[in-house]
């Protein structure tokens, strides 16, 4: 067959030959994106993985805060700006999280349907926590919620703080649930904004739901040798992990990274790390790794580093299932060994 088609191609005369560039475009046609794809705009990596997974076949979203960049630091630039006016569907958790977008939203995104995703039916929603060292709840092993073999997870949903953005720890996505909820409301938004490609995004969200069912299994079989082991992180970003696994956050050298540690907290913590002996104290990659090493110094814990946001990973459809793992596997390494 292969040489019948190269005698049928030498025959064509060379005036009916088609350019040297329309080949590549007609056998690559099956992936291009569509061209009546809306203009998809997403605010962080972990909502635009799930997005780009959702739109897959259809078309790519854009990203915000790309990059090493946080959220908690973020300003805006011209191209972002360009984005959101043109934006057809925007994406972002809400303003407890991405501050720095709220008065852009309002004044460029006004063409845009917006979805609030911290207000997806069905969330988990759990109370800021104070104070460096998280001293147990009197109500024991209780305060995990749900456990990941399967049971009820809407125990702790709606917990009065619906549209009380700053009542609520917003790292909502590190509960692969919560990512179910948010994909729900995602797909729902995609297809009253782009209905021709309504079947699409249903067969994509079918697909991701499963996927995120088995990410959910799988991590609590990772973190079950050491979820007993109590350890420090720099932020307090993991509330919604430790309680979907049963894992032992001990503490926080910061509430929030847009805040220097005082030294009655950072000698808190210090205190705490000695008096649990053994132990990790997790830094992360976009902020300064010193008050990490202080903390630990004189203590024979040892320090590992969490990517809660996905500042080192690539923006793509995959990157919310390395980012989960990834908190798995670090944990578990460090904890192993400590």
């Amino acid at each position: 067959m292969g040489p019948a088609l190269k005698t049928l191609a030498f025959r064509i005369p060379a005036a009916l030959a088609l350019p040297a560039l329309a080949v590549p475009a007609l056998l690559f046609a099956g992936t291009m994106r569509a061209a009546d794809a809306p203009v998809v705009v997403t605010s962080i990596k972990p909502i635009h993985s799930l997005v780009a997974a959702i739109m897959q076949g259809v078309g790519e979203p854009e990203l915000i805060v790309d990059g090493a960049a946080s959220p908690h630091t973020y300003s805006l630039k011209p191209s972002n700006a360009r984005a959101l006016q043109e934006a057809k569907v925007i994406f972002w958790t809400g303003p407890g999280l991405e501050a720095f977008l709220e008065k852009p939203l309002q004044a460029l995104g006004s063409k845009a349907s917006i979805a609030e995703l911290d207000n997806a039916p069905g969330l988990v929603k759990l109370p800021f926590r104070e104070g460096g060292a998280f001293e147990p709840h009197e109500d024991g092993d209780e305060h995990h919620g749900a456990s990941a073999e399967g049971e009820d997870h809407d125990h702790a949903a709606d917990t009065g703080h619906d549209h009380d953005h700053g009542a609520f720890d917003t790292h909502l996505w590190l509960d692969p649930m919560n990512a179910k909820a948010m994909a729900a409301m995602i797909t729902t938004t995609l297809v009253a904004a782009d209905p021709a490609n309504a079947l699409t995004y249903q067969a994509n969200a079918k697909a991701l739901d499963d996927e995120l069912t088995a990410l959910d299994k799988e991590i609590a079989a990772t973190v079950a040798p050491v979820k007993n082991k109590p350890f420090i992180v720099f932020h307090d970003a993991y509330q919604y992990f430790e309680h979907r696994y049963g894992i032992r956050v001990a503490g926080s050298i910061t509430v929030s990274p847009e805040t220097i540690p005082g030294a009655e907290r950072v000698s808190e913590i210090h205190r705490k790390v000695g008096e649990l002996g053994a132990t990790c104290v997790f830094a992360e990659p976009q902020f300064e790794p010193r008050l990490v090493n202080v903390v630990t110094e004189g203590t024979s814990a040892r320090s590992g580093v969490l990517d809660p946001e996905a500042a080192t990973l690539k923006a793509g459809p995959d990157l919310y299932f390395t980012l989960m793992r990834g908190i798995a596997e670090n944990m578990k390494d460090c904890l192993s060994s400590a």
